[in-house]
């Protein structure tokens, strides 16, 4: 069995050799092929982040309506609430599931509700591979609601696998530099992603340091238990502090406060 192993690494490498010295989405295709010998999945997609930058794209299988879902809308701002996000730009490294790291009311968030729902994924699994610096790429695999979800043979293997394609990842993705993504950032982007930082996002706003945690963890699909132990706070403080963010802001719900971030990302990005 090891030695099967070791055979089908070699054989990976062989190919991602190849793939390199060809450049363009052949390595994406290389490394997708091998994981498709081994597990069934619909999509996948390699984003880099840079903190809260708008995340670049490394590669993708989608078609371009659906990458339009997966991709576009993500990178209009969606992409700072998302339990990967978050994951990446804290340097995890390995093979986690979405539900190992979405917050406790992620999945009735109304990020969730209005946009992650889109996608009409069962699950979602990721290999984290911190680069150079404070870069980070995620390779996300993704099975449809209509496929199901990855069983726990499936992920285990997956986990095993793990180091092999962080390996090659860090090999091929040294850094996110302009030339190696699929879109180099201008330097109007790189303002306007600076702009978006989560410390500054609510800066408009008449919120204080604190209630701009808060509204932080909220939109993410953290629960008030939840955010409380975040900020070691009692529950009843979280809770004052969400009616003076929904006073001052004039909302009255979870649906009006995600409204009103699409309304910043729309406005820094229009």
């Amino acid at each position: 069995m090891a030695a099967s192993r070791s055979d089908d690494y070699n054989a990976l490498a062989a190919v991602i050799t190849v793939a390199r010295e060809t450049g363009g989405d052949h390595f994406g295709k290389a490394i997708v092929g091998w994981l498709r010998g081994h597990v069934r999945f619909d999509h996948c997609v390699i984003f880099g982040y840079r903190g809260a930058a708008r995340p670049p794209l490394l590669f993708e299988t989608f078609s371009p309506a659906e990458s339009h879902i997966f991709v576009a809308l993500y990178q209009e701002g969606p992409y700072l609430l998302d339990p990967f996000h978050h994951a990446a730009v804290e340097r995890k490294e390995g093979f986690w599931r979405m539900r190992e790291l979405a917050p406790d009311r992620f999945y009735a968030s109304e990020y969730y509700r209005s946009y992650y729902s889109q996608t009409r994924l069962a699950e979602e699994v990721g290999f984290f591979v911190p680069l150079a610096g404070k870069d980070a790429l995620v390779l996300s695999l993704m099975r449809l609601r209509a496929t199901g979800p990855f069983g726990t043979a499936d992920a285990r293997l997956l986990r095993d696998m793990a180091p092999a394609v962080i390996g090659f990842c860090k090999q091929h993705w040294p850094s996110l530099s302009a030339e190696e993504v699929a879109t180099p950032p201008s330097d109007e982007t790189v303002t306007m992603a600076n702009e978006l930082d989560r410390a500054h996002i609510w800066k408009s706003l008449s919120l204080t340091s604190r209630e701009k945690q808060v509204v932080d963890l909220v939109l993410q699909g953290h629960s008030t238990e939840s955010i409380a132990r975040a900020l070691r706070i009692v529950p009843g403080t979280v809770k004052v502090h969400r009616r003076n963010i929904y006073r001052k802001l004039k909302i009255k719900s979870q649906a009006g406060l995600f409204a009103r971030f699409v309304e910043i990302i729309d406005a820094r990005i229009g």
